[in-house]
């Protein structure tokens, strides 16, 4: 069985973050809820407890509590803020309204060099404060490990029960050398080795494929995007012709997209793949549709309607795969009682209409976008593939602003494979988070050789983020900007000014619907 680290989720928004720093030590992670029964976590045979922080506070009537009986587990459990505060609280410790909030940047002194949660660390570290509360007396059997301006009890450790309170958030990017601190917890506390792999992963998931999917038939959507194509060829590896692919062309598609996903699925990996072609249905109801709203929802009901049909074509089958991660999951369906706020509906998550039989078979679904890359690479995808940057479902439909047509998608089409193209020869492609054009409802008057012209308006996006929840506008090198100009009002019919979008997210989106 796979070592693994629990983390019990008490709603805070870093919780995905603890669970991929211990990935990063190269050991498994699973989030649950925080009030899963202690016998329910101890059949899962976890070699340490990692207790979230949250919004609440301790005292609060409606503050989320765990099942006592997990400090009875002999598990090592590592408490984070709020997580620190109610291990205290539950043991006997006290905690109470801090006189001054510690919120950001703040500076830890480790008081004990022999801690083994700080082991190979100095004693003065920069770490990212977020509570209100504080302990103000640790249980009996913990003493402090580390303070800071505002507290005594910044860590605190009981070394015999290898229990573990910090209040403050290792796991951010702000804590520069809090890796440390959950590699420490992990490896020397709770003694996990370095298993974690995308091979062995691979090895896991064909063998777990096999035994849910048996004889039976696998159909998926596939639609040429980084999660679709790695689930493509992680169940083809497992099942092989059990599976067949459907790919819909919306007529909203990147440049070449239906050639390259025929191309790799189906010559090179042999997949049984289905080609819809769509396009003018899709682009016939878009007709006149200037809402970017009524346009999602156009789409989705038509790509359901298409998919249904295709997979009637497509002969009988038990399971439809989708190309679910791990964020999807946990940001789209809310554990029952959990009280984090449901932050966003997806529609890989819970989207299958009800006439629709399928069982679902999600087999990234306890992964990160990244593993889900490296796992991408490991079988075998090609760079274009797996390292591509993320497209919307709805297509070129949110970066056309205004009516869709035939027309406007050609001209987008052509100058996003131009902003594609001179990334990727610049290098930058592969360093940002996005980059792509948008087409403008905006006609403007420029002039070509000797004619005057009253053409679109291109804008360019590029962002860098970490997870596509903030974003920041990419400092792009002035000579790149220039070529990009210059080549998409050359190159493309009907554009004559092409403009740089500097908003970051917030205010604004990524995508411009």
């Amino acid at each position: 069985m796979t070592e693994q680290i629990l983390i019990l989720d008490f709603g805070a928004q870093y919780t995905q973050i603890i669970a991929r720093r211990v990935r990063e030590c190269k050991v498994y992670s699973t989030i649950v809820r925080f009030d899963l029964p202690a016998e329910e976590i101890a059949a899962l045979k976890p070699k340490g407890l990692i207790l979230s922080g949250g919004p609440a506070s301790v005292y609060s009537p409606k503050a989320p509590l765990p099942d006592r009986a997990i400090f009875d587990l002999g598990v090592p459990i590592l408490g984070i803020c709020y997580g620190a505060q109610l291990m205290a609280h539950l043991l006997g410790g006290k905690v109470a309204r801090g006189a001054k909030r510690e919120f950001g940047k703040g500076t830890l002194l480790v008081i004990d060099a022999s801690s083994p949660l700080f082991a190979n660390l100095p004693d003065s570290l920069q770490v990212w404060n977020s509570h209100g509360d504080k302990l103000v007396a640790p249980p009996d059997g913990f003493k402090a490990a580390a303070t800071s301006d505002n507290t005594e009890f910044a860590a605190i450790e009981d070394r015999d029960r290898k229990f573990f309170g910090l209040q403050f958030h290792p796991e951010v990017v702000h804590t520069p050398q809090g890796r440390e601190i959950i590699s420490n917890f992990v490896h020397g506390v709770c003694g996990c080795g370095k298993d974690w792999t995308m091979r062995h992963y691979i090895d896991q998931s064909v063998e777990g494929i096999k035994r849910e999917v048996g004889r039976e038939r696998v159909i998926l959507g596939l639609s040429g995007g980084v999660d679709s194509s790695v689930a493509a060829a992680l169940l083809h590896k497992a099942i092989g012709d059990q599976l067949t692919c459907i790919f819909v062309n919306n007529g909203l598609l990147r440049g070449r997209e239906p050639q390259v996903v025929r191309e790799v699925f189906g010559r090179h990996f042999r997949i049984k793949l289905q080609y819809e072609d769509a396009s003018a249905l899709f682009l016939r109801r878009l007709k006149g549709v200037i809402d970017p709203e009524r346009k999602r929802k156009i789409i989705g009901k038509t790509f359901i309607q298409v998919f249904q049909a295709a997979t009637k074509r497509a002969g009988a089958a038990k399971f439809l795969a989708q190309g679910t991660l791990y964020p999807d999951v946990i940001e789209s369906v809310p554990i029952a009682g959990n009280p984090a706020a449901l932050i966003k509906s997806h529609h890989n998550v819970g989207g299958l209409p009800k006439n629709m039989k399928f069982k679902l078979i999600e087999p990234l679904r306890c992964l990160f976008k990244d593993e889900v890359r490296l796992l991408g690479l490991e079988l075998g995808l090609p760079n274009e593939i797996v390292m591509r940057q993320p497209f919307p479902g709805p297509g070129l439909a949110v970066r056309i602003l205004g009516e869709v047509t035939p027309k406007r998608c050609e001209i987008l089409r052509a100058a996003d494979a131009i902003v594609v193209e001179e990334m990727k020869a610049s290098g930058w492609y592969y360093r940002i988070w996005q980059s792509f054009a948008v087409l403008l409802p905006v006609r403007s008057v420029g002039v070509m050789g000797d004619e005057r012209t009253y053409d679109f308006t291109v804008a360019i996006r590029a962002v860098e983020s970490q997870d596509g929840m903030t974003a920041d506008w990419v400092k792009l090198p002035y000579d790149l900007l220039e070529r990009l100009s210059r080549r998409i009002t050359n190159e493309v019919k009907g554009v004559n000014r092409v403009c740089f979008d500097i908003s970051s997210k917030p205010p604004a989106t990524i995508e411009w619907e």
